[in-house]
């Protein structure tokens, strides 16, 4: 890849896509930036030579396809694609409605997904790139009020770990991020449906979250800013890392999960063992 690249950043109307898109400009790089709505991106990203604000709703394959096309015809090619769009379905799993559950899926994994298959063709076909997906520690470790949103993250580093050695003798990289709580927009009301209540046994516990998850709204600790500036770096190394833990807190959530893991495969060692045919 050249020292100035092309760049997909989806979801780049607001939030952290709108700081990933920033940074990438900044560092002298040119950026498509899509959304529901392109005035709202351009809005937030102002107009340059470098900028293209292009429509894409990710759960729509056809927009994917028409926003890779307008990448290609105004800058040539596609370096960089950060899946970034994204929304969050919160509530405890037997009050979120199966048409919520597969909205969250259809946008959070399946979205991505839609977009990185327009884009794959133009990176086998320069024989270098890199898909970066935007997850999340929720993706790594699962807790009440999130079996949506993990559900869908989850299923988000299951497939980019699997895409990874697919895509790699074509020249292509693939990096998730992995943030813990950085000062976004996710826990707005634009972002976050929370299910209506209706089940009595988790009443208390949906008031304690909700007002809990409010009060941490616009208080989180990491700065989306400096994760932007992060990635840009990321992106210049000549082998990306194919993971990157994003804040001190997403550090210490993946270690525990690591020594919980390693904890658990260990406390029936024996018995797992003696698990083979016996003329094995």
């Amino acid at each position: 890849m050249t020292d100035k690249k092309v760049w997909i950043v989806t979801g780049a109307g607001r939030g952290m896509g709108v700081d990933i898109a920033k940074a990438a400009l900044a560092a002298g790089h040119a950026v498509v930036a899509t959304g529901r709505n392109p005035d709202t991106v351009t809005q937030a990203l102002g107009e340059t030579d470098d900028l293209l604000a292009v429509k894409l709703d990710v759960t729509d394959p056809a927009d994917a396809e028409a926003a890779v096309q307008a990448a290609v015809e105004r800058f040539g090619r596609i370096d960089v694609l950060v899946n970034n769009a994204g929304n969050f379905y919160a509530g405890f799993f037997e009050e979120i409605t199966p048409g919520d559950f597969r909205a969250q899926v259809e946008t959070t994994l399946f979205g991505p997904m839609n977009v990185t298959r327009a884009v794959l063709p133009v990176m086998r076909a320069q024989r270098s790139g890199l898909v970066v997906a935007i997850s999340s520690t929720a993706g790594i470790v699962g807790q009440e009020f999130c079996t949506a949103y993990a559900a869908a993250k989850f299923g988000v580093e299951g497939w980019i770990e699997s895409l990874a050695p697919e895509v790699a003798p074509f020249g292509i990289h693939t990096m998730l991020v992995e943030p813990g709580f950085f000062r976004t927009e996710l826990l707005s009301a634009e972002s976050t449906n929370y299910a209506q209540p209706s089940i009595e046994d988790y009443a208390e516990r949906t008031t304690q979250t909700v007002a809990a998850w409010n009060a941490m709204n616009g208080q989180q600790g990491g700065d989306p800013a400096k994760l932007a500036n992060a990635l840009v770096t990321l992106t210049q190394h000549d082998t990306p890392p194919p993971r990157f833990v994003a804040g001190a807190d997403a550090i210490a959530t993946v270690e525990q999960k690591a020594n919980d893991l390693l904890a658990q495969a260990d406390a029936y060692r024996e018995l797992s063992r003696n698990l083979a045919h016996d003329d094995a």
